[in-house]
């Protein structure tokens, strides 16, 4: 049975990433669906890093067809939705869980989980689980990348919008005078950095600096972007480097400077699947876990996003992308591996064949439906 209003669940844990997922999901159902969506946030000055309209003070407010709410106690939102999804098992307000407990046609219940490329996420995909004591049934959905998973998040216009950027030469221009005050020469090679705390980024700076032609580096605020302004301060030798530390950009400019890069360092999950499709070369900087599962992970996705290249190919992608998340004092590292210079420059060296690879993939992915789509017709046509 079609749904109308949907409430959407977030309580930050990983910044940036889990906000992130959920305010564009929250969007996308209620712009490309119709459903009259209400985005629950337990902290608003997350999102309004995201998105500079929101007033992190408000208790409510509306922007681009969602009803943004704040997560407060006593939690008086008892108006119970006809789908609830809970993002990365966040668990709504006991209070609301009861009011859906209490509704004579129970609420779709979704948890919408993580995103990984692990081959047990198909057989856990769309599985239920009931509630240990009220009558209500969770069911897990999960983002990936195959047919038996939930898809991406991919608004119907991304793709479209991407091609007219990238053919622009006066947009992209424009682009880079907005925020860095100037357009890069034509042969610059143009990063952007967003990582987590111990990415080698010096050392990145300085494997750029090394290079036989132009590199403009660019990072948002944070702390890539504090890496950065280091190394600049301690290191002269860097002729052919221009670094540039920006503040931080709205979530929808942010896609514009991945388009307008040749490379991305992105890190987490949202920036993580923006990079795809930007259709550019990426690296990713995952998050780190204490024991370790995040390289079981990382090693997942590449196998699938890999898998379309040759050996020595696939060997430069992996190499770059172990080295950069290798702790900056190289613990944890099984054994002794390539560094970052090393990798960068077996990276940068295949550029051209790894940009029509990262082209190829995004194509591939956007012939299967988007996450949003997948999800309202799970709760609509499937429970």
């Amino acid at each position: 049975m079609p749904t109308d209003r949907w409430d959407v669940f977030c309580r930050v844990v990983d910044n940036f990433g889990d906000v992130g997922v959920s305010w564009r999901l929250a969007r996308q159902i209620a712009r490309e669906h119709g459903k009259r969506v209400r985005l629950f946030l337990d902290d608003l000055t997350v999102l309004a890093k995201l998105r500079p309209e929101i007033h992190p003070s408000y208790d409510e407010q509306k922007l681009d067809a969602v009803e943004v709410v704040r997560i407060g106690e006593p939690f008086d939102y008892l108006d119970v939705a006809d789908a609830v999804v809970e993002t990365f098992g966040c668990d709504p307000p006991e209070a609301y869980v009861a009011a859906m407990a209490a509704r004579d046609e129970k609420p779709r219940w979704i948890n919408l989980e993580y995103l990984s490329a692990e081959e047990w996420v198909e057989g856990s995909h769309a599985l239920p689980s009931p509630h240990p004591r009220l009558p209500l049934t969770k069911h897990f959905f999960f983002p990936g990348f195959t047919s038996r998973t939930g898809g991406l998040l991919r608004e119907e216009s991304l793709l479209r919008r991407r091609d007219e950027f990238q053919a622009d030469e006066g947009t992209r221009a424009a682009f880079w005078r907005s925020i860095v005050g100037e357009a890069p020469p034509e042969d610059a090679l143009k990063v952007s950095l967003f990582s987590y705390a111990g990415a080698p980024v010096e050392a990145l700076a300085r494997a750029c600096a090394q290079g036989s032609g132009p590199v403009w580096v660019v990072a948002p605020e944070g702390y890539a972007a504090s890496a950065l302004d280091r190394w600049r301060l301690s290191d002269r030798a860097r002729a052919s480097i221009r670094t540039f530390t920006i503040p931080f950009l709205a979530q929808d400019r942010y896609d514009l400077l991945l388009w307008a890069c040749d490379v991305n360092f992105v890190r987490g999950e949202d920036s993580f699947v923006r990079a795809q499709w930007a259709g550019r070369p990426f690296v990713w900087h995952i998050y780190p876990t204490e024991d370790g599962a995040h390289w079981v992970k990382m090693s997942a996705f590449l196998a699938r996003y890999t898998a379309g290249l040759d050996r020595l190919q696939a060997a430069a992608v992996t190499s770059m992308w172990e080295a950069w998340n290798r702790p900056v004092d190289g613990e944890g590292a099984e054994s002794i591996k390539p560094s970052v210079a090393q990798s960068w420059a077996g990276f940068t060296a295949r550029r051209e064949v790894l940009e029509r690879h990262a082209l190829f993939w995004a194509a591939a992915l956007a012939t299967r439906r988007d996450l949003a789509a997948e999800l309202v017709d799970f709760v609509d046509n499937t429970l």
